[in-house]
This record gives structure tokens, C-alpha cells and sequence, in this order.
């Protein structure tokens, strides 16, 4: 049962263990201030949606702010996680840029939203949650970076430059394909996209044999 879910299903009162009840404050907070944004959010409306008095919200979160950093945190290591797990799923290099190219599109699909806390959050003038955005995007580039520079020989600079291209067309990409209700299916969305890209990265001829 995810955050959200917990939210859902448990009344008003209920006894829970503290981690238990932190990931219910933190999956109501998910909900309200991806409905609402950051600015529009109360704490009132984070307690009424997880069944909670505000003293209960406040003593696992001192304030709106670090509540909004707790999530942030959250789903920069989700994003982050995911692009490694999919740059490790194979050593063939374009099935490689399909698995990260749809793991951007799997992140800003989900039913969740918290992509937008990410990548459209209306907090980005508070450095804390610039940090933290600019932090992942960097950290993910630098995941990317390690294989092309690997498989290329390419310098650190210039393979960090490819991956910064990758990764941003990759979440620009799939924030348009959602928002715009596409007809195109998530999985041809992220063949084009990937033909799009191996037509660019496939120029760098790999060092040592390719697998087969």
C-alpha cells in the first residue's frame, strides 16, 4: 500500500508507528501540494487530508517548508535511483538510452504527480529547493556521464556535456507527452525518442568490442 493509499484508508485517530505515520503526513502533503502548489498549501489542508490534528503534523514537521524539503528528498533519490537502475540493466548501449529515456517517462507518469514537485515546483526561488533540483539533474547527468565517457572514451567534460543533452531532452520530452494527453503510447514515445537520440550518440564510436 503506497503513502497515499495510507491516507486513504486510515481514520481519523489512529494509533501508528512513527515511521508509519510519517509516511502518511508525507503522502497527504504529496497530494495538497501537488493539487495546490506550494504557495496555496496549508498545513490545515495537509492535516485534514491525512486524518490528523496539526499538532500531530507538526511534531514530525516543525513547518510547511520542511515538510515540502522532506518530499523533495524523496523523489530527487527516486529519480535518481531509477536512472541508475536502468544505465545497469544492460550493457547494450542503445538498449541502454531506451531504459533511461522511459525512465523519465515512467517518473512524470505517475499517478502521483511527484514530478511536478521536481521539475515545475513553484518554490525554485528558495535556495534549499533549487539546490535540491539543480543537485538531481546534476547527479543523474553524472550517472549517464560515467557510461558515455566509459563506452566512448570521451573526456569527463565532454562526456558530461552528452549527458546533460540526454537527460534533459529525456524529462523535457515526457513532461510534453503528459501534459499534452498524447495519442502516442508511452512505449512508442520513448522508441522515437530513443532512434532520436542513438542517432546522435551511436556517432561516438564505442571503445573495445561490442558485446553481443
Amino acid at each position: 500500500m503506497t503513502a497515499i493509499e495510507q491516507t486513504e484508508a486510515r481514520p481519523r485517530g489512529t494509533r501508528l508507528p512513527r515511521r508509519a505515520r510519517r509516511n502518511q503526513l508525507l503522502g497527504a502533503a504529496q497530494e495538497v501540494f501537488v493539487a495546490q502548489g506550494y504557495h496555496a498549501a496549508a498545513m490545515d489542508d495537509i492535516a485534514e487530508r491525512a486524518g490528523v490534528s496539526k499538532p500531530v503534523l507538526y511534531q514530525h514537521f516543525p513547518g510547511k517548508l520542511d515538510l515540502y524539503l522532506a518530499l523533495l528528498d524523496q523523489h530527487c533519490e527516486n529519480l535518481l535511483q531509477a536512472v541508475r537502475t536502468a544505465l545497469a540493466s544492460t550493457s547494450e548501449n542503445k538498449l541502454r538510452v531506451a531504459a533511461t529515456m522511459d525512465a523519465y517517462f515512467a517518473y512524470v507518469e505517475d499517478e502521483g504527480g511527484a514530478f511536478r514537485l521536481v521539475f515545475e515546483s513553484d518554490l525554485t526561488n528558495e535556495p534549499a529547493v533549487r539546490e535540491r533540483v539543480e543537485r538531481v539533474s546534476l547527479e543523474c547527468a553524472e550517472a549517464i556521464s560515467d557510461v558515455v565517457a566509459e563506452d566512448t572514451g570521451l573526456s569527463k567534460d565532454e562526456a558530461m556535456l552528452l549527458a546533460v543533452g540526454l537527460g534533459g531532452v529525456s524529462q523535457v520530452v515526457a513532461r510534453y507527452w503528459l501534459s499534452s494527453e498524447s495519442s502516442v503510447p508511452r512505449e512508442t514515445a520513448v522508441q522515437l525518442l530513443t532512434s532520436l537520440a542513438w542517432r546522435g550518440i551511436a556517432g561516438f564510436p564505442k571503445v573495445g568490442p561490442e558485446p553481443h
